[in-house]
């Protein structure tokens, strides 16, 4: 435990109290109003490989527009920036939204690799950014003032997958990963090596694989090949869905474990089905089925508006949204100094309990979950997919962190 900070998670509800109301007089409401509105973003590859992660993601934005209404007042001016998946266009697009519609703050992401680049341009501009994406760097290295991030890092979501996993099948010593090559995936794939390290487990392979893949039966025979207790996925989205569907057509259930290590949630659940997820563990930045103030009333806001229930996308920067929008309210201004200070430290109720925004490095604390696919028999409801295993909190301390945020 040397080298981390672990907090242990429950389900149950926080006992603070909900996200507060601040008042504002009427006579600053009436002086604020007249400055206009407040323009916010939403970041999202709602096109492209993970258009489907992306279109969730700024349905959650939108909803939080909705919900808020106004803010000190003024009409929030929403606009939806497609990342499409790739870095440059993102930035590119990101600096008209500054330069030509005076847009000083966003919400989204979808890919560590958009999501790194958007931080860097947002906070060269002096705006604010919150993101879902998974890479230590967002805030480790490559943390600055603007940039804050709602998901657990890759480093939280090993803590709580891979060493519960080990910890609950100690005989299980030989595992095999499969691992996208870009920042997100070596991230993963570092942080299960130290896992694996520690813990005495037998690496047997690893098999990468480009953002564009589609097929992964070649890296799945390897996979095979090399006679593993467990089979690792750390990829994303589609790609991890193929391979989980193509690991099941090949039998692998039978002979080994399976866990991703991030799954995108009820979604991917829906598209994978029960008899495909049956058995088959699962990490999960948020599930809705946990019983919290702050879920069940998002769950409310979501059936309403949607008709469907909340997964991870739709959490993520919902939440994320409201992070902002409250800071505003908060700082009875839209100065994005004023915003970032109101945001640190910053406590409510979330998705999944008791939240907290960490000034030091902007990472939200807040659980990771450990889910294991269960058989249509035992759903109670066409989105009951999933048991939770077990839930937590893992994160570097402040001595031990990158981030030196000046």
């Amino acid at each position: 435990m040397k080298r981390r900070t672990f907090i242990k998670g429950t389900l149950a509800a926080a006992a603070t109290a909900s996200i507060p109301i601040i008042s504002i007089p009427a006579s600053v409401r009436k002086a604020l109003s007249a400055q206009g509105k407040i323009k916010f973003a939403s970041t999202a590859s709602v096109s492209g490989a993970f258009a489907e992660n992306g279109k969730f993601g700024e349905m959650g934005s939108r909803l939080a527009v909705k919900t808020v209404g106004k803010v000190l007042g003024r009409d929030i001016d929403y606009i939806t920036i497609d990342t499409e998946g790739n870095a440059g266009k993102a930035v590119r697009k990101v600096q008209e939204a500054i330069n030509q519609d005076g847009v000083r703050f966003f919400c989204g992401g979808t890919l560590s690799s958009t999501g790194l680049a958007i931080g860097k341009e947002v906070a060269s501009a002096g705006g604010v950014y919150i993101t879902p994406v998974g890479a230590d760097e967002v805030t480790g290295s490559e943390c600055n003032k603007s940039t804050f991030r709602w998901s657990v890092p890759t480093y939280g979501a090993i803590e709580q997958t891979v060493r519960p996993l080990i910890g609950s099948f100690p005989n299980a010593k030989r595992w095999y990963t499969i691992t996208p090559e870009y920042v997100f995936g070596e991230a993963l794939l570092n942080n299960a090596k130290n896992v694996f390290k520690e813990k005495n487990i037998e690496h047997v392979g690893n098999s990468y694989h480009s953002l564009q893949e589609k097929e992964f039966s070649g890296y799945l025979t390897n996979a095979m090949a090399a006679k593993p207790d467990v089979l690792l996925l750390l990829n994303f989205g589609g790609q991890s869905s193929a391979s989980i569907r193509q690991a099941v057509s090949f039998g692998m259930k039978n002979n080994m474990m399976i866990l991703l290590a991030w799954s995108s949630g009820l979604e991917q659940f829906r598209s994978l089905g029960p008899d495909t997820l049956d058995g088959i563990y699962l990490g999960a930045q948020y599930w809705h089925e946990v019983d919290t103030p702050g879920n069940n009333a998002l769950l409310e806001l979501c059936r309403k508006e949607y008709d469907i229930n909340p997964n991870y996308p739709i959490a993520a920067d919902y939440t994320g949204a409201r992070i902002i929008f409250d800071a505003i309210t908060a700082a009875g201004s839209d100065d994005p100094a004023a915003v970032i200070s109101k945001m640190e430290g910053y406590k409510y109720q979330g998705p999944t309990g008791e939240e907290t925004v960490r000034a030091f490095d902007h990472q939200v604390i807040k659980d990771y979950y450990l889910l294991k696919g269960k058989p249509a028999k035992a759903m109670k409801d066409k989105d009951s997919f999933v048991d939770v295993v077990s839930s937590g909190k893992s994160f570097a301390s402040q001595e031990e962190s990158l981030c030196k945020m000046s």
